[in-house]
């Protein structure tokens, strides 16, 4: 391993625990996994392998995989089907359970500034910010328009409003569901070499181009990101915001108002157009969820423990060299000058 990759894997960590609301220490656990043995004995080891049981809450562990080995592919086709699938699920779950974290965290804020402007006060210059960040993402207003809004009366209260009905949780098992159906269990090309989990196109030059591009549908490709978490967050924000998931996102206000839960199987048919199979698509998601039992993650709680990262390497020797190196990293301080130079406070 390069340590250019060392570098790259270290960036990935470092924003990861920037986005879970806090500074990262530098003493926070890192784990490199290395064989697939390892892996397992490692996930045995932490209580978060074998058949859950269905009549109790299910517990995560609150890790964070920041990169998975190399050789998972060839891996993958080495191992029983449901090894394979069980190892995807288990890292993959942690990071869609923190995106719905933020989410909550997020629409918490938001409720705030909500009874703020009906009491008839002004938002704070802190939380305009937030605001004017948040509206482009989901696109409510483009930037110019977010930079232009007031910090009180019934306009601000309308974006808010509105901000609240496009940006709610997604149920875990729906999302693990389109992750594993759409990058085949994290071992299609795209989400080897792009970490794209959930087969979202973009257009013009950005993102991998298909092998058998559609010439009618213009100059299109797979969106691509530098780690497995900037996937999961860019498909929240892709399902809280795109035009085509407009059925998605009224089907949740509408249980929500009812007071009844935000399940999988329900709230799959509102995404008849992720796909261009459209029902034959909602079907075989439904249908995966149903016989890999994923509608038991939709209710998943993390356990009251740090948060800590998780690196995958392709062997064991390689995990060794990769334990190394991160060490060095710590301790000759290139990871406070990684933070810094990311300007990301």
């Amino acid at each position: 391993m390069s340590h250019e990759r060392s570098i790259n894997t270290l960036l990935a960590m470092v924003l990861l625990a920037l986005l879970a609301g806090s500074r990262p220490a530098l003493s926070q656990e890192i784990v490199v996994l290395g064989s697939m043995d390892r892996t397992i004995e490692w996930l045995k080891a932490r209580d978060w392998w074998g058949e859950e049981k269905h009549v109790t809450e299910l517990t995560v562990p609150h890790t964070m995989l920041a990169a998975y080995g190399s050789t998972w592919p060839s891996d993958a086709q080495a191992v029983p089907v449901p090894v394979k699938k069980e190892l995807f699920y288990r890292m993959m779950l942690p990071l869609i359970m923190h995106a719905n974290v933020m989410v909550i965290a997020e629409r918490e804020k938001l409720e705030s500034y909500r009874e703020q402007l009906a009491a008839g006060k002004s938002l704070s210059a802190e939380s305009m910010a937030d605001l004017r960040e948040l509206v482009p993402l989901l696109r409510i207003a483009d930037e110019e328009g977010a930079a232009a809004l007031g910090d009180s009366g019934d306009a601000l209260l309308e974006v808010i409003d509105t901000a609240l009905y496009r940006l709610d949780i997604i149920p875990a098992g729906l999302a693990l569901g389109q992750a594993a159906y759409e990058s085949g269990y994290g071992t299609s090309r795209f989400a080897v070499q792009g970490n794209a989990l959930f087969g979202q196109w973009t257009y013009g030059d950005k993102g991998m181009a298909p092998e058998q591009a559609r010439k009618e549908l213009g100059k299109y490709g797979i969106a691509t990101f530098n780690w497995p978490f900037d996937s999961v967050r860019g498909y929240f924000l892709n399902l809280s915001s795109h035009p085509a998931y407009e059925d998605f996102r009224s089907l949740r206000a509408k249980l929500r108002a009812e007071g009844k839960p935000l399940e999988s199987l329900v709230l799959a048919d509102g995404l008849v157009r992720y796909s261009e199979r459209g029902q034959e698509y909602v079907d075989a998601l439904k249908a995966m969820i149903r016989v890999n039992n994923l509608a038991i993650a939709d209710n998943a709680t993390f356990r009251d423990e740090p948060l800590s990262f998780i690196v995958g390497a392709g062997d064991d020797a390689e995990a060794d060299k990769m334990r190394g190196e991160i060490e060095g990293l710590r301790a000759s301080g290139e990871l406070a000058i990684i933070i810094d130079s990311m300007k990301l406070e």
